[in-house]
């Protein structure tokens, strides 16, 4: 991480600006924030960033693949396959933590991946929030490729509303607005004109699905989806209450529920490379490695790191009964490389591609970024620290 910005950033923090960026952040939508955003946004190097990029090009390249939905069918599981995939996944979100490796080089190193949608909107107006309120300089930006905030608004629109009206695309998750993540929405809603509905909102008529808006329907011709199936799971009844999305209907899906599965930890044996941990299926692993405490246990369906198995025992490894759906994977060792007041910080960092319909491939646009001072990166883990929570890196231009 860049030392020079760093010290004139930290030295020029004060409680009374990050009072004000808060405030900043809950004025912007109808909804505060609910998850914690960290006291500072990080500062990539440039040999960082660009390895950052290098990483993320080499396992674009697999998901590039003739054959990669061949790879991933068996990830899709049978009770959430859903009607009319299409040829690409529109979002690519990888999750890289930042590590030191053996010659004591900083480096990237993968930790997951997801076929699905992250806080696209949030993070843009995060990125401007950090700059007006701790005086970020105009030459470090949020964004790849040589994108600006108009240039991404344009690529996030052609992604998700594409030759439609925005009111005929909706943003749609189960009970939308109680979503810890809500705030993206309405500033998604903002930035681009599409509604947000819940997943009760939908209407079907034949195989067409509507909303209502100011006490008429409107027809939907596209799904910007954000909702998980695991969050629905635990009520089987579901698809009695509410539409069956699931079913042939005639909508587009930006981007299809079935990359979600496509690209996931499942797609993590598949890949190679300097900054990939070894990973294996577990019904294929040959022999149990005698250094376990270099490894990680992982069910392929799991959501926001439930189920991981962090200090494996070869008892953990006999007691799993379905091991096609589990991966063993090397363990990733972050390094405290972001210098808050007190003591160093761990980081992750979150490439967003959008992979708009029309184009051979996706383009690295924005980040997030997390901070960590817990065992593992997240909410539950780092509860009673500060200068954690959500981020997001700038780079030079």
């Amino acid at each position: 991480m860049n030392p020079s910005i760093r010290k004139t950033y930290n030295a020029n923090f004060t409680a009374e600006k990050y009072d004000q960026f808060l405030k900043k952040l809950d004025d912007a939508s109808p909804l505060k924030v609910e998850f914690r955003v960290a006291e500072t946004p990080v500062f990539l190097t440039d040999d960082f960033r660009d390895k950052l990029i290098t990483a993320g090009n080499d396992i674009i390249k697999t998901i590039l693949q003739p054959d990669f939905k061949q790879l991933t069918k068996r990830a899709i599981p049978e009770k959430w396959q859903v009607a009319n995939e299409n040829d690409h996944p529109h979002f690519i979100a990888l999750d890289f933590g930042v590590c030191r490796d053996e010659i004591g080089d900083i480096v990237p190193k993968l930790i997951e991946l997801q076929g699905f949608p992250s806080l696209y909107g949030f993070q843009s107006f995060l990125g401007d929030t950090y700059r007006d309120v701790f005086d970020i300089a105009d030459d470090w930006s949020v964004y790849f490729n040589g994108l600006d905030k108009e240039s991404y608004i344009e690529l996030l629109k052609k992604t998700i509303i594409g030759p439609y009206k925005p009111d005929e695309v909706v943003l749609m998750d189960v009970n939308a607005p109680q979503q810890k993540t809500a705030v993206d929405f309405y500033i998604t809603q903002n930035m681009i004109g599409t509604p947000v509905v819940s997943l009760s909102d939908l209407k079907q008529e034949g195989n067409k699905l509507y909303y209502e808006v100011n006490g008429k329907r409107k027809q939907i011709k596209r799904i910007y989806n954000r909702l998980i199936f695991d969050e629905i799971e635990s009520d089987p009844d579901i698809f009695k209450k509410v539409v069956d999305i699931r079913q042939p209907l005639d909508i587009e899906w930006i981007t299809h529920p079935n990359w979600f599965y496509r690209i996931s930890k499942f797609t993590m044996p598949y890949l190679t490379g300097d900054y990939i941990p070894k990973t294996q299926f577990l019904h294929q692993l040959s022999q149990i490695p005698a250094d376990l405490q270099n490894y990680v246990l992982k069910p392929l369906f799991s959501f926001a790191g439930q189920g991981v198995i962090i200090d494996v025992t070869e008892q953990d490894i006999k007691n799993i009964t379905d091991p096609k759906n589990w991966i063993l994977q090397e363990k990733v060792n972050y390094e405290p490389v972001v210098q808050a007041p007190d003591d160093g910080v761990k980081v992750e960092i979150r490439l967003l591609y959008l992979w708009p319909n029309g184009d051979k491939k996706p383009t690295l646009a924005i980040n997030l970024g997390r901070l960590s001072r817990g065992k593992m990166i997240g909410v539950r883990y780092n509860k009673d620290f500060d200068w954690v929570g959500g981020t997001v890196a700038f780079m030079q231009k």
